[in-house]
């Protein structure tokens, strides 16, 4: 196989998260669901921008946050998303590439502003999430390069992005390149709304075998599979999907690979702050340590490892080294 230039190229929403504490009357006065996600148009995210107070930017989405982790770790990573020609759209490009991450998908000249998640976060912790869409739904297949997928030993799909028609369509493209280069193709499959309209696409791509690596929960497990008891879904899975990769909250992670089974539980941390990014970083670990042929319960235990620290801070970006956190596993 022909040298890489990047260990893994990821395709996913392009989102700016926009935090800021706020106070119960507050949250009140916006008439806000404390505590929830809300879908926004654009008016409405620029109203709740407004009032804003003092507020943290940083790029955000699920498969940046991935790339974020892996970068963090030393891999070389590039992304693939859509942002606008805007405000938001410059401190996304800037900030994942200040992270190390290639970063070259086109601007959008028209058509909505770069997505945005505004949250507002009481002193209780409770943090209350709004999220507008924006440019990240609008990803054309035109805007890939080919080369620079083939150029990546794995292709990471974000599969909140399967949903609307242009970035399926793109990812479809991308699929199809890094699978004529003889890349891998992982797919996260995200959250059961995604398998809940898409499923049928899902099994039809794992039945083709355009899908090597796997990446779900034990709930989306289910949800794919229509199998309630979780070794026997994982199992009719690893049938179907070179590896299966599911983590189970506190309860760790298992993994089925070309037949080799392998299970980790959750590493000890002193208390759980936030469990956004945790999915994310977890296959963050995973990937680096696959995209380096570790062992199977290796791969697992770095993706252990990297869940651990997003989910004992506020935030879906590691803080701490994780270079030194995985430092003694890597010898």
């Amino acid at each position: 196989m022909p040298d890489t230039r990047f260990d893994v190229i990821a395709i996913g929403n392009a989102i700016v998260d926009i935090m800021a504490p706020a106070q119960e009357a507050g949250i009140a006065a916006l008439g806000l669901a404390k505590g929830g996600m809300t879908l926004v148009d654009a008016p409405r995210a620029r109203e709740l921008y407004d009032a804003m107070g003092p507020a943290r930017e940083i790029s955000g989405g699920s498969a940046a946050n991935t790339l974020a982790g892996l970068a963090a770790l030393g891999a070389r990573c590039a992304f693939i998303g859509q942002v606008a020609d805007d405000q938001f759209g410059q401190v996304f490009a800037h900030d994942i590439r200040a992270g190390g991450i290639a970063f070259e998908t086109p601007v959008r000249d028209a058509g909505p502003p770069t997505a945005q998640c505004l949250i507002f976060v009481t002193p209780d912790g409770q943090r209350t999430m709004n999220t507008f869409l924006g440019a990240s739904q609008f990803l054309p297949a035109a805007a890939l390069d080919d080369e620079q997928i083939a150029a990546a030993s794995v292709l990471y799909l974000e599969g909140y992005l399967w949903d609307p028609e242009e970035p399926r369509a793109a990812m479809r493209r991308a699929i199809a390149a890094a699978r004529d280069a003889g890349r891998k193709v992982a797919f996260t499959l995200s959250d059961g709304f995604v398998i809940a309209r898409h499923g049928d696409d899902f099994r039809a791509l794992i039945a083709d075998g355009q899908i090597d690596i796997l990446f779900a929960n034990e709930h989306e497990l289910a949800a794919l599979t229509g199998i309630e008891d979780f070794h026997e879904g994982i199992g009719h899975l690893g049938g179907k999907v070179p590896t299966v990769v599911v983590t189970r909250s506190e309860k760790g992670a298992y993994a089925i690979s070309n037949g080799e089974h392998a299970e980790v539980p959750a590493e000890p941390i002193a208390r759980v702050v936030d469990t956004t990014g945790a999915g994310d970083l977890f296959a963050a670990g995973f990937l680096f340590g696959y995209t380096r042929a570790r062992p199977l319960a290796e791969c697992l235990k770095l993706g252990a490892i990297c869940a651990a620290e997003v989910i004992s801070h506020y935030g879906a970006r590691p803080e701490a080294d994780l270079t030194e956190l995985v430092a003694e596993m890597l010898g």
